[in-house]
């Protein structure tokens, strides 16, 4: 393994509509002088044209400085595909991207120096979230984007990275919901840096969907505490507080009273029992 070189592990789980506009955002970056990088795409479990988008890309990757290296497999599975692009990732930087997010200019020479110098580092983000076109997910993002672990935060969310030293603080990533949140919860806030280039991820369309999707994001941060509690002293500021939601509701009536009608609907319901898809 090349502890100097970078490995961006890209799961994709029928993901044609997306995985171009992401690749094209990898392809378009500026690369750090002097170091490999690597793109794996894991299409796990597609019968769509993923993992052939994915091919056809790397010509244009290639010319741009990237390895490409496109893998499948029949078990549609976002963990074993992840633990799948691990075990070919040659780079000991480690940037782990879901498929249908695209990150902005600078973002790999940005999270490269985060990352670099002494001692176990973890990299997010600025996380945003285009117009969604359905009214209720606009208003439930634009609320949700002004919380303080996503507008100050290191979130995670569709986009995280680490040093080779961070890495290796676990083996495979283990069969959890929240795959993200068991990484971030690995590194202390101390450890944790946030870069401020924008990435586009986008938010689940219509509120069934939010509900489906919102449910699957609480039971994962259970399941982590349930059977991690060791890792929950890293967990410190993760909720805003009821007073800072009342505050951010004056300035934004309609949008907390979507996030409100949300939270209520998924904390009536069943927990979900698994990785929902939401997009």
């Amino acid at each position: 393994m090349d502890n100097d070189g970078i490995s961006v592990i890209l799961p994709a789980h029928q993901e044609e509509a997306g995985i171009g506009a992401c690749l094209r955002g990898l392809c378009a970056q500026r690369l750090v002088p002097g170091v490999s990088h690597q793109i794996v795409v894991i299409a796990n479990g597609c019968t769509d044209a993923t993992a052939q988008l994915a091919r056809d890309a790397a010509p244009a990757l290639t010319t741009a400085g990237w390895q490409v290296l496109v893998l499948e497999t029949a078990i549609g599975n976002k963990i074993a595909a992840l633990n799948m692009g691990d075990a070919a990732a040659t780079g000991g930087t480690r940037i782990y991207l879901d498929a249908d997010v695209v990150i902005g200019p600078g973002m790999i020479e940005a999270l490269h120096t985060a990352l670099s110098g002494p001692g176990a580092r973890y990299a997010g983000a600025r996380l945003t979230v285009p117009p969604a076109r359905n009214l209720l997910s606009r208003a439930y993002a634009r609320f949700w984007q002004k919380l303080p672990f996503v507008a100050t935060g290191v979130t995670g969310a569709g986009l995280f990275a680490m040093n080779a030293e961070g890495r290796a603080r676990w083996d495979q990533f283990p069969p959890v919901i929240a795959d993200d949140g068991f990484a971030r919860l690995n590194f202390s806030p101390a450890e944790r840096t946030r870069v401020e280039v924008p990435y586009a991820w986008p938010i689940t369309e219509g509120f069934r969907r939010l509900i489906r999707v919102r449910r699957r994001q609480d039971a994962g941060t259970a399941q982590l505490a349930e059977r991690y509690p060791d890792l929950q002293q890293n967990a410190s500021g993760d909720r805003p507080s009821l007073g800072r939601m009342l505050r951010l509701g004056l300035t934004n009536p309609v949008g907390f009273a979507v996030y409100a009608t949300v939270t209520v609907a998924v904390r009536l319901g069943r927990p979900s029992q698994g990785w929902d898809r939401g997009r």
